[in-house]
């Protein structure tokens, strides 16, 4: 049986499991009260942060679910990730509108990845 590991962990959530290679990590937000652009950058810059702790890189993504407040700002959240997302490594993807914890919030990352070979 494979082992499980939890990283920054309380009673409700932990910020990172991993399970034999596979990584996951908790949903990912910006600073509130930012623009959706920056929060982006923000929730990814804790994923990257959040990958390496767990070894792995956004190289080895392999599924992300990004929610955002607004759909109108679908298309400010995808030129960053755009630029995010290493060419030949984008994940399977799914993106919808739903109300965050938070209504300062604009975007929410969740992602799943490979943990490096």
């Amino acid at each position: 049986m494979q082992t499980i590991a939890r990283k920054h962990t309380n009673q409700r959530m932990s910020q990172i499991v991993i399970h034999g290679d596979t990584v996951y990590l908790a949903g990912q937000v910006g600073e509130p009260h930012h623009s959706v652009t920056d929060q982006t950058r923000d929730a990814l810059a804790r994923v990257d942060a959040l990958l390496v702790e767990a070894g792995s890189t956004r190289n080895h993504l392999l599924q992300a679910t990004i929610w955002l407040a607004d759909m109108e700002d679908f298309e400010a959240m995808n030129a960053v990730w755009d630029g995010w997302v290493p060419t030949g490594c984008a994940p399977a993807r799914a993106c919808g509108e739903a109300k965050l914890a938070d209504p300062a919030l604009r975007v929410e990352v969740i992602v799943c990845a490979a943990r490096n070979s």
